[in-house]
């Protein structure tokens, strides 16, 4: 018969050892909506302390070192132009964004056609990707002056100009994208009978998309940096032309960038927010 005090359901704890240490306990986690607002919220709080930080360093040594308006304004300076010229900016803007927009939709239109050709056809991959690599290592500024010479000073040779910078990026990521469609999706499709088209609407090209996407995302901020600089060659509209003239006004110059910064961020998003739309199952089954 045993003997002692009855059991009382606690795990035996180890001698010297507090019971509270010894006893596993599970740490508490958020609810999945405390743990979504968080994330919510940091969306928006880090980029704006990122933003503060760049803000007040640069003021910081504007003051420091006593560094005049001329060569660098201050952000109170920036901010004060920015306000006073703000439809001036925004005329101007809307140009650019013009520019910006309508280049970039040539580019990816032309680049994915022509990216589906070569990954169709090893002869158009032989006969124009060298060409293509070594057209892409050419310095575009130094195309600019020609580009206004061949086509004058309007809005052409700045879309031109948008059109060559972002037409690789498009190329490269079409060419990567439809050349990355599993092998066993493809051999089915061909064990059903598919045609080459069902196959490329129905497998490749959904399956290329991601890949088409992240090189629309490396050329779209390329795209307003290709409009300022037809802008910067000729013409007199553009925020490029904006930051030529106000060469004494550098608040001026200034709050022209912070304009271009924020267009090149909102099309950027937009981009974003389109492949959410279009690709929810990216995020889904993806890491």
């Amino acid at each position: 018969m045993r003997t002692g005090s009855a059991p009382t359901g606690r795990r035996p704890t180890p001698e010297g050892l507090p019971e509270a240490i010894s006893q596993r306990t599970t740490p508490p986690r958020g609810s999945p909506a405390s743990r979504q607002l968080i994330s919510n919220i940091s969306v928006v709080v880090l980029p704006l302390l990122g933003l503060s930080i760049a803000v007040g360093g640069w003021w910081g040594y504007v003051v420091a070192f006593d560094v005049a308006p001329v060569v660098l304004p201050a952000p109170p300076d920036v901010v004060r132009s920015l306000i006073d010229s703000f439809p001036y900016l925004m005329e101007h803007a809307r140009i650019t964004l013009t520019q910006s927009t309508v280049g970039f939709g040539l580019a990816v239109g032309g680049g994915m056609l022509l990216g589906t050709l070569i990954a169709h056809s090893r002869i158009v991959e032989r006969m124009t990707y060298p060409w293509l690599v070594a057209f892409n290592a050419i310095p575009k500024v130094a195309l600019a002056p020609l580009l206004v010479i061949w086509l004058g000073f309007g809005m052409q040779p700045r879309i031109a100009m948008v059109i060559l910078i972002c037409f690789f990026p498009v190329i490269i990521a079409t060419v990567t994208g439809l050349g990355s469609t599993p092998s066993e999706l493809a051999e089915l499709a061909k064990s059903l009978d598919g045609s080459k088209l069902k196959t490329f609407v129905k497998i490749r090209f959904p399956y290329a998309l991601p890949q088409i996407f992240i090189g629309l995302k490396v050329a779209m901020p390329l795209a307003v940096i290709g409009s300022v600089i037809g802008e910067f060659s000729g013409g007199r509209t553009g925020l490029g032309y904006v930051i030529v003239q106000a060469s004494t006004n550098k608040a001026l110059a200034f709050a022209a960038l912070v304009v271009l910064s924020i267009m090149s961020v909102a099309l950027f998003y937009a981009l974003v927010l389109l492949e959410r739309l279009l690709l929810p199952w990216v995020k889904a089954t993806t890491a």
